[in-house]
């Protein structure tokens, strides 16, 4: 099985590269998210990378502590009125926790209003009860072209709060290439917590 699902991911990722056009140009991004608990505070950096339709992601402190993951994807994109940026992803996971994963990010925007979420399935080779089923979602409205925000929902095991789904509002601000997002999580429980993104596109 395990041969299996590293032989796939392996072969969609070659299958990727090759479609990729050379002169096509790379755009990075690179994002450190960082989690203020009242005993503990976690940094959850994520790198990418996109050609074309290929698309390369990085995670640390994403599915599990002291774990890392990589992606490859293929990105679907278009629309007019409304823009959609759709990636299905496949990627593996060693750390403390270990095993492969399939994933989905997509992002829609219609005028001033915008939907993202990205998801995925972990499947852990050694134990199979630590399966789990990741999620991250955010709908926000930009009034102007440099403020946003809106409402967000994760649901991870990074950290066990009162409730399954996190969820919370959202503030954030664009100035050129960065980005900064505050989260506000868990308002009506006694376990609030802050989430802070900054975030640099080049």
């Amino acid at each position: 099985m395990k041969k299996l699902l590293f032989f796939l991911v392996a072969l969609c990722l070659a299958k990727m590269n090759y479609a990729q056009k050379l002169d096509s140009p790379w755009s990075f991004e690179a994002a450190a998210n960082t989690y203020f608990f009242s005993d503990n505070i976690i940094v959850l950096p994520v790198f990418t990378a996109d050609k074309n339709h290929l698309h390369l992601e990085g995670r640390y402190n994403y599915e599990d502590l002291q774990t890392v993951s990589f992606w490859g994807g293929y990105n679907f994109y278009g629309g007019e009125n409304l823009a959609y940026f759709v990636t299905p992803m496949v990627g593996a996971i060693a750390g403390l926790s270990n095993g492969v994963a399939i994933g989905l990010e997509f992002d829609f925007n219609l005028k001033k209003f915008t939907l993202y979420s990205e998801a995925e399935q972990l499947f852990d080779f050694k134990n199979p009860d630590n399966n789990f089923f990741y999620a991250w979602t955010d709908f926000t409205y930009a009034p102007t072209n440099w403020l946003f925000f809106g409402l967000s929902g994760q649901r991870t095991r990074l950290y066990e709060t009162e409730t399954e789904i996190q969820h919370g509002l959202i503030l954030g601000s664009n100035i050129g290439d960065f980005e900064a997002t505050a989260y506000l999580y868990n308002i009506e429980l006694n376990d609030t917590f802050l989430l802070l993104s900054l975030c640099y596109s080049f």
